[in-house]
């Protein structure tokens, strides 16, 4: 009897864990790419972008450490993920484990050319050498290889809710709508990465599918830190790896 309590505690409580990780991967990357990047970064404009960065070189060190610690949390996420669901598929949740780990891989880099670019604007250094325009220009070089490259890392970041929406599907653990809403999450995130590159004015068109986006990992999220996982029928056997 208490063999059956604790395997079926065992998939709910990882995915409590991995529900709390993504709650702070949405509290960190929020921080970060939503309020943090914009206000620092002015697309076309060195002054003014150098202007924001001397104007709070504080803030600029904790949006690097929060995309840093953003990072960190998403793998933890992932590696959760990858152990309530690895009985499912294995090569499919590892797939989803890989896609993570690049996407966090490139965050982490592009944090390093956000912090240079603090560096340049607040070291009086490289106006002596530059001059202030040549200066502003380089600020606003290094923020945009972060911006692009974080807008890069979308492909890993969407990639990853394929197997994820795919592993939540065949599980039976979650809803069946919540595995095709996070493909179709993967959709939109390419989608929107490709006419990024290539056609920027259809890009701004599109902006409004991010609702899907949004339904999908606020429905995940709200379902791992809530439900948990479903009750599994006794004989269905798809949870004795989550109970190693």
């Amino acid at each position: 009897m208490n063999v059956k309590t604790e395997s079926t505690s065992s998939p709910k409580r990882l995915a409590r864990i991995a529900g709390v990780f993504y709650l702070l991967v949405a509290l960190f990357g929020g921080f970060a790419e939503g309020f943090g990047d914009p206000k620092m970064y002015v697309a076309g404009n060195a002054a003014a972008t150098a202007a924001n960065v001397l104007a709070d070189p504080g803030l600029v060190r904790m949006i690097v450490v929060a995309h840093l610690v953003n990072a960190v949390f998403f793998i933890l996420t992932a590696m959760a993920f990858y152990i309530l669901f690895q009985h499912v598929n294995k090569s499919v949740a590892m797939a989803m484990l890989i896609c993570v780990a690049l996407s966090a891989g490139i965050t982490t880099l592009n944090a390093v050319f956000q912090f240079e670019g603090l560096q340049v604007a607040t070291n009086s250094s490289y106006v002596d050498a530059f001059g202030a325009a040549g200066s502003n220009a380089l600020v606003l070089l290094l923020l945009d290889i972060q911006h692009y490259g974080t807008l890069s890392a979308q492909v890993f970041f969407g990639l990853w809710l394929a197997p994820l929406g795919y592993l939540a599907y065949k599980s039976g653990l979650f809803p069946k709508a919540l595995g095709v809403t996070l493909v179709a999450a993967t959709v939109y995130y390419l989608v929107h990465l490709i006419t990024a590159f290539l056609v920027p004015d259809f890009h701004k068109q599109i902006q409004p599918f991010i609702l899907i986006v949004i339904i999908a990992e606020v429905w995940l999220l709200g379902y791992l830190l809530i439900v948990g996982v479903r009750n599994v029928k006794p004989g269905k056997n798809i949870l004795a790896a989550a109970t190693v």
